[in-house]
């Protein structure tokens, strides 16, 4: 039987799993609770830190990583040594469109020197090269922001506590939760044949960089509320983790998920992304 162990199971690869066919999908949590959460899913799950995974390393198909680096990997810094010994036939990282740094708002593609401009992205391009020294047959996505339902900025527009802030140039790629989902069950189906040799390295985003002042304006234009304020970045306070998002500006390609997986991305803008997030979150309430 296939099996995926998702390490780390968190929003991306639980839009994953509904778009897996005959697969056995063990899924890693942090807390006994959240574990109990997933087997609600339908899913086996296992609380890690506290498991041994080397048994499930060892038994899987397949294995996702969703875990962001710290001064290291916590995966690799645990199991490195096992997952040499993988026979897994697909490997897949989640990283981040921010191993690319600022560019000015100019744009990247895969084949884009990496100069991260944060600690985040230099974190994340240090997990990306020690994952590719394992001999793995590894395939690399690197994500631009995450929105989907329950993520968006429909709450904080619907609260008040939404603001424009403008910081003149400035565009963000984003991406669907869904799309992220397809992506990765597309390279699932068709994994790349040299993966071992060099990483599968895709870019995942939409069509539709946008500057993010933007996006909260449509979404208080669909909710028929009033459109925040702006606010110059200069004056905006923020946690650095928020203001850390505003030192990168790039427009991200993601022609590589059309050509070599035959995506058609659901969500290509975020005004189609935030179009669904309205029906579902209406339904919802």
């Amino acid at each position: 039987m296939k099996t995926l162990l998702s390490i780390g199971h968190g929003f991306s690869a639980r839009a994953l799993v509904p778009q897996l066919d005959g697969f056995r999908v063990i899924g890693t949590t942090r807390t006994e609770e959240k574990a109990a959460a997933l087997r609600g899913e339908g899913l086996e799950a296992v609380v890690w830190p506290g498991t041994d995974l080397s048994p499930l390393i060892l038994g899987a198909t397949h294995i996702l990583s969703s875990v962001a680096p710290g001064d290291g990997d916590p995966v690799l810094d645990a199991y490195a040594d096992t997952l040499r010994h993988a026979p897994a036939q697909w490997v897949g990282y989640l990283s981040t469109t921010g191993v690319y740094g600022d560019r000015g708002g100019d744009w990247v593609d895969e084949s884009s020197a990496l100069k991260p401009a944060t600690k985040r992205g230099r974190a994340r391009v240090r997990a990306e090269g020690a994952w590719a020294e394992l001999g793995l047959p590894l395939h690399i996505f690197r994500l631009a922001g995450i929105y989907g339902p329950g993520r968006g900025p429909f709450v904080k527009v619907r609260a008040g506590t939404a603001r424009r802030i403008i910081k003149p140039g400035q565009v963000f790629s984003r991406i669907h939760v869904e799309d992220i989902a397809q992506v990765l069950a597309a390279s699932i189906a068709r994994p790349d044949p040299d993966a071992c040799e060099r990483s599968a390295i895709y870019n995942v985003c939409d069509d539709d960089p946008a500057p993010p002042q933007e996006v909260i304006a449509h979404a208080a234009n669909l909710l028929d509320l009033p459109v925040p304020e702006a606010v110059r970045i200069e004056d905006a306070e923020m946690t650095p983790m928020a203001r850390s998002f505003y030192a990168e500006s790039k427009k991200v390609r993601n022609d590589r998920i059309k050509r070599d997986l035959g995506v058609v991305l659901k969500y290509p803008d975020y005004r189609a992304g935030l179009a669904d997030l309205l029906v579902r979150e209406g339904a919802a309430h």
